[in-house]
């Protein structure tokens, strides 16, 4: 079945009223690759009617808005499954010319601030329906936060929507939590203890026991030194096992972030990739163009959640955590199976992936050390020791994947972390495997800088463990006479990069011949350790002033640091 979303489709299914209405940003797309799609699934589980409203037109008489009414129990809200504004335009704030998550690719289906846009319109017209925020732009945007586009501080998203609660990271237990207080008759105001939930308070005397109070709004957007001290406790307190409720004072009110829920069991995992998904758009759009996110998407897995990494530009973590959880082997095959009998599926998995495609079933030896740990990378400053780093569940599940009747081909099309890789006691075998027969012809990997002092403030390797690694896929190359393509990923002008570290970057890439197709200017986002460094010009952690490339000038000549190959003079 699919989730209404006109009247007429209402109307069809008999309905007389519908508990939940979701609103996104997205065209609505059945595939558990989206936060909406998998949101819907399981309050659809629970019982509850739920219908969705895709892409509706902020700019006319809001009739998209009003077509279904009010919901029972709440409308929810989502920009979709980018932030609005990373979605709209460039590291350069040039304006996007396409956006992947529209039909045919088309561009200005959402505002700017898209939560915050939605909301108050909801507000407007039904002010007496809770309104929960959910997805990425609202959970990155929980806590005051320097936004690159305006390029000054903005307060919890919370408050400037006016929505009644928020739930941050991946939402199905909060938002099955919420449901349930609302539909046995709790006011929404009086939903406090929710995990992985943020709410206003009016006054200081409401703030839960035990709770860490950050500088406030006001102090954060003219003393650059206490932001970057807020950040240090929103990330320790991301990456903690057990976090504490934080809250923020921004104006007259508080923000309280509750923590977030223990982590997923398997099989909780395990039953939501098994809801009924269609797998498809919805049929609004038949005679439609195809999205594109879903085209990129449809014949590829998810295995886990959450990331170990930390990398200082990356919202993975402070989004869906630290900790990887992973769905179970046959959880995987089984959706492997299920896509192998789709109409449209051609014998071609194009993704066994997740945030990093080879961290599938990691996490730590002794768990109990784990529990009381606050590094927010298992990878840096060197791989952890707790570590368990072994490839054999992801080598299993490649050679089980292709096995399945209708599947001719499995490639990897996420990117792996060579560091992880490296030094494992299954790294020769892995790695053979993975470059014989999960290779697409491009294997994507990720060094992203040269020099030492700006990965480390990257929080990534030496440069060394990619040449390490490129001289193995080399050989693999020449023994088996294959022809692949090593696709390296570099970011420019990042914080703390100077014009002569590319400079040195310009030699390496020369020495050893690497031509970067495509380099992705550093863009800053809300939550990440980088963002911090590029708007305080500080380490929050060292105190260290640090520069940052800013005016186009800046920007230029880094990036065009990393085409060596196309500066006057040389020849191939």
């Amino acid at each position: 079945m699919e989730f209404p979303t006109s009247k007429k489709e209402l109307e069809r299914l008999g309905w007389d009223y519908i508990d939940v209405i979701l609103i996104t940003g997205d065209a609505y797309i059945d595939h558990p690759s989206f936060g909406v799609a998998i949101i819907a699934r399981v309050l659809q589980k629970l019982g509850y009617k739920v219908a969705i409203v895709p892409q509706p037109n902020w700019r006319d008489d809001l009739r998209d808005f009003k077509k279904l009414g009010a919901p029972r129990l709440f409308f929810g809200i989502s920009a979709g499954s980018m932030d609005s504004m990373v979605n709209h335009y460039t590291a350069t704030k040039r304006l996007r010319s396409d956006d992947a998550y529209t039909p045919g690719g088309l561009a200005g289906q959402r505002p700017d601030y898209a939560c915050i846009v939605y909301a108050n319109i909801v507000r407007q017209l039904y002010p007496s329906t809770p309104i929960v925020l959910g997805g990425i732009e609202a959970s990155l945007r929980r806590f005051a936060h320097y936004d690159y586009w305006s390029d000054r501080v903005k307060q919890s998203i919370l408050l400037e929507s006016k929505a009644d609660l928020l739930v941050y990271g991946m939402g199905e237990q909060a938002i099955t939590d919420i449901a349930i207080q609302l539909d046995n008759g709790i006011p929404v105001q009086n939903i406090r203890s929710a995990p992985q939930t943020a709410y206003s308070v009016s006054s200081q005397l409401d703030l839960p026991n035990n709770c860490i109070e950050l500088h406030s709004y006001e102090e954060c957007s003219t003393n650059k030194k206490a932001y970057a001290e807020n950040f240090k406790i929103i990330e320790e307190q991301s990456n903690s096992w057990k976090a504490q409720k934080i809250a923020q004072k921004i104006g007259d009110r508080y923000v309280v972030v509750n923590e977030p829920y223990e982590l997923y069991t398997e099989a909780e995992l395990d039953a939501i990739y098994a809801l009924p998904y269609t797998r498809q758009p919805h049929s609004r759009y038949a005679k439609k163009p195809p999205i594109p996110a879903f085209e990129m998407i449809k014949h590829s897995v998810t295995m886990h959640r959450g990331c170990f990494g930390g990398c200082s530009f990356c919202t993975i973590s402070a989004h869906q955590g630290k900790f990887v959880v992973s769905r179970s082997k046959q959880s995987i095959l089984q959706e492997l199976s299920d896509i192998s009998s789709m109409p449209y599926f051609k014998g071609h998995i194009t993704d066994l992936g997740g945030p990093s495609a080879n961290m599938y079933r990691m996490q730590g030896k002794n768990l109990e050390l784990c529990r009381v740990c606050k590094r927010a990378s298992c990878l840096f400053p060197a791989k952890c020791k707790n570590l368990n780093d072994d490839h054999c569940h992801l080598i299993a599940l490649y050679k089980e994947s292709v096995q399945i009747p209708g599947i001719k081909h499995v490639t990897i099309g996420s990117g792996i972390r060579l560091d992880l890789l490296q030094g494992s006691k299954t790294e020769r075998e892995y790695t053979s495997l993975l470059l014989q027969k999960h290779v697409s012809g491009r294997l994507k990997v990720a060094p992203e800088h040269t020099e030492p002092e700006v990965l480390s403030l990257m929080r990534k390797p030496p440069f060394a463990s990619f040449e390490a690694f490129k001289k193995v896929f080399d050989e693999h190359n020449a023994q088996f006479g294959l022809r692949q393509q090593l696709i390296p990923y570099f970011i420019s002008s990042h914080p703390g990069c100077s014009a002569q570290d590319m400079k040195h970057l310009s030699n390496q890439l020369r020495n050893l011949q690497l031509m970067p197709e495509q380099v992705q200017d550093f863009t800053p986002t809300p939550m990440t350790l980088a963002t911090v460094m590029y708007y305080t010009g500080l380490n929050p952690y060292t105190g260290k002033p640090l520069f940052s490339a800013k005016t186009k000038a800046e920007k230029d000549a880094q990036k065009s640091s990393f085409f060596w190959y196309t500066q006057k003079g040389y020849r191939k």
